[in-house]
């Protein structure tokens, strides 16, 4: 049947109290259907907006509306009209006016819907991933994807204007390491071979500064294979940045500009520059982590000098494992009940802690707390002192290996400023942290593994000693490395690069990497080193976790169209799924299970 409404003239949310008189037509999704004794309104929906429709009995568009049911796709035809006094809604930007209707079309009917859009909350995520293209036409989510393509949008005009450019990286590639596991995908030419995705740009990015391009960036695909989480995704974006012969300074300070134009365009909020700067050591000492919330004030406090010779044995074994014991003081924590108190422990049991020892101290100078009688008074005295403790304090305490109670602390400390309200939604606090370890030794393998990933550079003052292969060097190496944190997140991390041939083969010696593996597995990149390659270095942002922050989003998987689960299925499609025998066959690969 031919169509009499064939094109739009105006979106759903565009008209105003000047287009009253206009005629128009419309299209979209019917939001809601009143019919008042005769008289219909609609509410028809498009990505831009909401308008309402009027439907007077008698005329042919009122029989057409008369069928309609919420999601049956409409055309309309009418004459804008401006409400009746009383029933404007200044909720709404078109709230003024009303269309009334003279022409109306089914373009599309809609079965009822598995997921109500007014019932969010009741709706579960795996049900909302099933039926995902039906999720999206939550006005919510379509801003939070309206905001991805302007970030992105900003991104790219931003560094533009700025001489870098945008140069595509293959997707079908060979393995990079950044420490998780690659996906694989088998050569059907060259049967018994891999690709595999990249986990990021890394060497094709440093084989461009080789190439002469000194300023490169990508809105680039990466994929990990990795246990999943709040702010995880199997395939995310990275904003990928790479200079030649600019000075770390100047690419912090260029990416600091990016995140300002952001946060202005985005949010209409001013960033203070330029940003602090932290070292890796101070952020673990005082927050635990490397990536510190610094909205809020509380800060650790290591304790572990108080209890070498403490009576409190399970301290003072730790300190003499060469542990550490480090507290943190909640100041006027009052308002903690029992039960309050008592929830921290489940926040450290992820790391292996049965509990968290806590002292509170009352307003006679008595203690109360998991570990009250076990102190004798000269140590409650000592710790009192330690940590300017007063009436109504209360104190939150680890002891153990010094990792594991970082971690455990920095999630006490989120808690704990969580509870005081101390976390303010609408702030932001922006920090570089710097001064990264180049190695992390493992105890248990007795070998070292790169901090970041074994492009990295060390250190000048560490080069002479590295190139030696000691190990007190390597034990105690800093790296040119630098991650931007915003509000507890890790927004981007980068480095300067290794572009000597022998710094590259002293890291994967370093890394006990044989000369043959090194060269199996980076042989070109080896050998691009040798023909002149200029002192670089770069950083690459997760845009999906920028987007997370400016939307407020809590979780990944709402600024990701389409998203795969925890265990990385996409209930959508339903993948990943078995291959046919003939495509198996066809690349040369049986399945065993």
């Amino acid at each position: 049947m031919k169509r009499s409404i064939n094109k739009r003239t105006h979106t759903c949310g565009q008209l105003r109290g000047s287009d009253v008189g206009k005629k128009v037509k419309l299209m979209g999704w019917v939001n809601s259907f009143r019919n008042h004794g005769g008289l219909i309104f609609i509410d028809i929906r498009d990505r831009y907006g909401i308008t309402q429709l009027t439907f007077h009995p008698g005329s042919t568009a009122h029989e057409v509306a008369e069928k309609l049911r919420n999601e049956y796709v409409i055309a309309v035809a009418g004459e804008v009209s401006v409400r009746p006094e009383g029933l404007r809604n200044s909720n709404m930007s078109t709230g003024e006016i009303e269309v009334v209707c003279q022409e109306a079309e089914i373009l599309s009917k809609s079965n009822p819907l598995p997921i109500q859009f007014d019932e969010r909350a009741e709706a579960g995520e795996q049900l909302r991933l099933k039926y995902r293209y039906l999720d999206l036409r939550r006005p919510d989510m379509q801003k939070n994807f309206i905001v991805r393509h302007k970030v992105s949008h900003l991104v790219r005009n931003y560094l533009s204007e700025r001489d870098y450019l945008e140069i595509e990286t293959p997707i079908l590639m060979k393995t990079t390491p950044e420490g998780a596991r690659d996906f694989l995908v088998p050569s059907r030419v060259q049967k018994g071979t891999f690709y595999a995705l990249p986990q990021s740009p890394q060497t094709m990015k440093q084989l461009l500064m080789i190439s002469g391009f000194d300023k490169y960036f990508q809105l680039a695909k990466c994929f990990r294979d990795e246990d999943l989480r709040a702010e995880r995704q199997p395939e995310f974006t990275q904003i990928d940045i790479e200079t030649s012969f600019m000075p770390v300074e100047d690419l912090c300070a260029d990416m600091e500009g990016l995140m300002v134009l952001i946060w202005d365009k985005i949010l209409g909020v001013k960033l203070d520059l330029p940003f602090p700067v932290m070292s890796y050591d101070d952020a673990m000492e005082h927050y635990g982590c490397d990536k510190p919330d610094l909205r809020f004030d509380l800060k650790l406090k290591n304790i572990s000098k108080l209890f070498a010779n403490s009576e409190f044995k399970i301290f003072k074994d730790s300190v003499n494992a060469g542990g550490i014991v480090k507290a943190i003081v909640v100041e006027s924590a009052e308002s903690f009940s029992r039960k309050d108190i008592d929830s921290f422990s489940d926040v450290v049991k992820p790391f292996g802690f049965p509990g968290v020892a806590w002292l509170r101290m009352q307003a006679d100078g008595t203690w109360q707390g998991s570990i009250a009688k076990m102190l004798p008074q000269h140590e409650k005295e000592a710790i009192i002192s330690e940590l300017k403790i007063k009436a109504g304090d209360l104190v939150f305490m680890l002891g153990g290996k010094s990792g594991l109670v970082n971690a455990g602390m920095s999630d006490i400390r989120l808690k704990a400023g969580e509870k005081l309200g101390l976390v303010k939604p609408n702030e932001y606090k922006f920090t570089w942290v710097v001064n990264f370890p180049l190695l992390m030794f493992v105890e248990e393998e007795n070998r070292f593994y790169a901090m970041h990933h074994p492009f990295t550079s060390p250190t000048d003052e560490d080069i002479d000693g590295f190139l030696r292969g000691d190990k007190q060097t390597l034990m105690n190496a800093k790296a040119k490395a630098y991650d931007l944190v915003c509000n507890g997140m890790e927004l981007g991390g980068g480095s300067q690069r290794i572009f000597r041939n022998d710094v590259q083969s002293a890291m994967f010696k370093a890394l006990s990497m044989s000369d043959e593996e090194a060269k199996t597995k980076f042989g070109f990149f080896l050998e691009a080193l040798s023909y002149g390659t200029p002192p670089h270095g770069g950083i690459a942002f997760g845009l999906d976790r920028i987007l997370m922050i400016l939307t407020g989003a809590p979780s990944i998987r709402d600024v990701i169209a389409f998203p795969k689960t925890q265990k990385a299925m996409d209930l959508m499609s339903e993948s990943p799924s078995q291959a046919s025998k003939d495509q198996l066959e066809e690349l040369g690969i049986k399945i065993e299970l």
